[in-house]
């Protein structure tokens, strides 16, 4: 089932009593860690969110243009637009979203493919000691957008499997005609769909129902896991990955390819 901004905003605030909870390494999650890729066959529908009934919301304060740094003047494939960005960061904490500054620390076209060279251009600098977040923007073969949000780099940890708090989501954008309403010569309103597309946002926060915020090894980076699947799972050439529903988003299958597709773009940005 998909659900916009305001059914997301919803159930975050539902699942989380403080989105700045670490969530704990516990021995559970190292013994129930999900089984390779490979090993999937089929996926699992999920309806977390068929019950919930959100609230209105108000419409958010504008907020400051984003600013995208770190591309360069021969980079072709670029993965995001201001627009684009002015989605993803509906879902992201307040403190977070005042941040106008996105830093591009790891891009597949500019940097190579490479899980390990990705894992040491997002290494944060010692200095840093502000709250800040993290943007992983995925595309395929079909032209799908989609990736997560983290509010810790994704890098590997000797002690503990799983990490993060219940900030990290999962989401995709997808272009949409744009609707406009007219008045028709019976005075009714009538809705019409033009040739213009926008990006729709579809955004699936932290559920509570379980601890697999984010998992990374030498060998894969993955985020939200259950019942055997990766939420979103890229392998270490970063030519290939994974998305199935899982349990700690809620999320639907993110790229239009199916639950296994192919890579064609990869971007990390740190927001702040």
């Amino acid at each position: 089932m998909v659900f916009g901004v305001k059914d997301a905003l919803y159930k975050l605030g539902r699942t989380l009593t403080s989105t700045d909870e670490v969530l704990p390494n516990t021995p559970d999650s190292r013994n129930t860690t999900p089984n390779p890729p490979e090993l999937y066959h089929t996926a699992t529908d999920s309806n977390l969110f068929a019950n919930s009934n959100p609230n209105d919301f108000d419409d958010m304060d504008m907020l400051p243009p984003v600013n995208l740094k770190g591309y360069l003047p021969t980079t072709k494939n670029r993965l995001l637009t201001v627009e684009m960005c002015d989605e993803i960061r509906s879902l992201m904490p307040t403190r977070i979203q005042l941040y106008n500054d996105w830093h591009l620390l790891y891009s597949l076209e500019q940097h190579g493919a490479s899980l390990h060279t990705l894992y040491n251009n997002i290494t944060p600098d010692d200095d840093v000691n502000r709250r800040i977040g993290y943007v992983i923007v995925i595309k395929d073969r079909q032209n799908g957008i989609f990736g997560a949000y983290a509010n810790d780099p994704w890098l590997p940890h000797e002690n503990k499997r799983f990490y993060g708090n219940g900030e990290c989501f999962l989401w995709k954008l997808e272009k949409v005609p744009e609707l406009v309403i007219k008045e028709s010569a019976d005075n009714t309103l009538q809705r019409t769909q033009t040739e213009h597309r926008k990006w729709q946002f579809v955004g699936y926060p932290y559920t509570g129902l379980n601890e697999f915020a984010i998992y990374c090894t030498s060998e894969f980076l993955s985020m939200g896991a259950g019942d055997g699947h990766y939420g979103l799972w890229c392998d270490s050439s970063l030519l290939r990955g994974v998305s199935y529903p899982c349990d700690t988003f809620g999320n639907e299958t993110l790229s239009k390819e199916g639950p296994k597709f192919h890579i064609n773009g990869v971007e990390i940005w740190r927001v702040g």
